[in-house]
């Protein structure tokens, strides 16, 4: 269907060209409103009657007329209607949408796959300073970050998975004090326990690990303690490695890996944030005023300049992030995604700002965001704030612990970021139709458990007959199928996952209602096998759709 959908928007730009010069640029395709009313729907008419100083349903009619004498609208089409003030709504013959199932079959795995390109993206997620165990806002944004890398290489790119995080600062400062405290005896609540230390469990166990002289060894870094509880730097480097093992062990739960890790205080040591700053002196973009160094941040859209050095000679947070941006840009990422929480809303404008006051060449714009909300957990009925392995909040290993990668991953996902959103553990474990992921995944086992019984060759099934398939539940299903690639785009260019959600969610209740109307494993040879085709092309694309969400798709359940 797909190439049937190309040599038809290829007759209506010729078509359109021929009514307005330069109108085929715009030719494209909707879905209608309506099922009953065509495959296809067309708004050209409308677009193009303004200019052309005619009425629309005459301009439509016109093109109608042209349309059908096509060569390629006589090999797809069946049948065009006008309707309103002027919609071209187009029929396509069954030939067409049952095209749609060799081609998945052909391309397996890679269908909806763009063809490689040029060009580079950097997505930076998760960037949990090691501070204590991942909360449940960092489980959102492993999921959106993963998705998103899956989504871009689906389209071509060459993509980099990046955590940024900071092993030197306040937070890890008051790590290794809450430790040292540990270590020497002392526990939350006792009168020598600071406020503002960690006071969940994790901070008890990296002290005993520390006295015991423990090694750890993180993705990124190697420690042995010394059990010296006098020698905080070693309690810092210690708890910081403890901490970023634990941290690798969430994501290898959640089946995550990056392609590189770094440091914050890198770019201190390196020279790279005074560097930064020296060039934002010199391009005239900064001054000094009440002891502080200023930057011209109001020439760049922001609401008001921004402090860059204080007056104790330190740095205010968005400067290494500018300084971390320009590394970004030299390594060779033209496109750049940040996932951060909606807390971070305000450092957009002035880390923006910063690289163009640099002068670097960066393009406006540059990096792109995806900010997101906080996630409420809810189980019997009732939230759950606190973890005790944590002490504050919920952790993500404990709500994969609770139901599992598949459903944290896809509820995680079944939104859109900025929108609030509760987890409801006793749905995420539910086996009904109420729960999505459930939902989605017993459609891919049914059709597995239906291949498995018939016991033949799917590769086979490429050149069955596929012309019995004219029923409309099965129609509706081809048609379900031949918009998974143009979904995936969209959805890489809006870094919008849910949309995939969406769609899985449409295309197993496709499946569904489709089972429910026709029986595959039927007697007549000719028939079984198109039906066989047609289910399989599903499940296949129901097996691409999960993969860039993360998510398994099982075989039986």
């Amino acid at each position: 269907m797909l190439s049937a959908k190309q040599d038809l928007l290829a007759a209506l730009a010729a078509e359109l060209d021929k009514i307005s010069p330069q109108a085929g640029a715009k030719a494209a395709f909707e879905s209608p409103k309506v099922a009953a009313h065509g495959d296809f729907a067309c708004t050209a008419a409308m677009q193009l009657a303004k200019p052309l100083k005619l009425n629309p349903r005459q301009v439509a009619e016109t093109l109608r007329t042209a349309l059908l004498a096509t060569p390629a609208y006589q090999r797809w089409v069946s049948d065009i209607e006008i309707a309103g003030p002027g919609f071209i709504n187009i029929r396509l013959q069954p030939a067409a949408k049952q095209q749609i199932v060799r081609e998945v079959l052909a391309a397996a795995e890679r269908f909806g796959f763009q063809p490689p390109r040029n060009e580079r993206v950097l997505v930076e997620f998760v960037s949990a300073n090691p501070t204590g165990p991942l909360h449940v806002g960092h489980g959102r944004q492993a999921a959106l970050g993963d998705a998103i890398c899956h989504l871009f290489s689906t389209q071509g790119y060459h993509v980099h998975r990046e955590f940024y995080y900071n092993d030197a600062g306040v937070q890890i400062q008051t790590l290794a004090n809450s430790t040292q405290l540990r270590a020497q005896g002392f526990r939350p609540g006792d009168p020598e326990w600071p406020e503002q230390a960690y006071n969940g469990d994790y901070i008890a166990d990296i002290a005993s690990d520390f006295l015991a002289r423990k090694s750890v060894q993180a993705d990124d870094r190697h420690y042995t303690a010394s059990g010296d509880v006098n020698d905080l730097d070693s309690i810092r480097q210690f708890a910081v490695a403890y901490l970023r093992h634990e941290q690798d062990k969430d994501l290898q739960a959640f089946n995550l890996q990056f392609d590189e890790y770094y440091l914050e205080s890198s770019l201190y040591t390196s020279g790279r944030v005074e560097a930064t700053v020296n060039q934002l002196i010199a391009n005239g973009k900064t001054y000094e005023q009440d002891g502080a160094l200023w930057l011209r941040s109001t020439d760049y859209g922001d609401d008001k300049d921004r402090v860059m050095r204080k007056q104790d000679g330190t740095y205010t947070y968005f400067v290494p992030d500018v300084a971390y941006h320009i590394t970004k840009w030299e390594r060779g990422f033209t496109k750049v995604v940040n996932i951060q929480g909606t807390d971070h809303h305000g450092t957009i404008a002035r880390v923006r700002a910063g690289l163009q006051a640099a002068d670097v060449g960066i393009p406006q714009g540059y990096p792109d965001y995806v900010l997101h909300t906080m996630v409420r957990v809810v189980k019997g009925g009732e939230e759950v704030k606190i973890s005790k392995r944590a002490g504050s909040y919920v952790t993500l290993r404990d709500l994969i612990e609770w139901t599992s990668k598949d459903a944290v991953r896809f509820f995680l996902l079944s939104r859109k970021p900025d929108t609030e959103y509760t987890f409801d553990v006793d749905l995420a474990v539910a086996q009904n139709n109420d729960n999505p992921v459930y939902y989605v995944q017993y459609a891919h086992a049914r059709i597995c458990s239906i291949l498995t019984a018939w016991g033949g060759n799917v590769a086979a099934l490429q050149e069955v007959d596929l012309s019995a398939l004219e029923g409309p539940q099965a129609q509706a299903l081809m048609l379900q199928l031949a918009k998974y690639p143009e979904m995936l785009t969209a959805a890489t260019d809006g870094e919008a996952p849910h949309d995939v959600t969406f769609y899985l969610r449409d295309l197993a209740a496709s499946y569904h209602s489709y089972y429910d109307a026709e029986r595959i494993l039927v007697d007549d040879e000719t028939l079984k096998r198109a039906r066989l085709a047609l289910v399989a092309a599903t499940a296949q694309v129901l097996r691409n759709g999960l993969a860039v969400l993360g998510v398994s798709a099982p075989f039986r359940m």
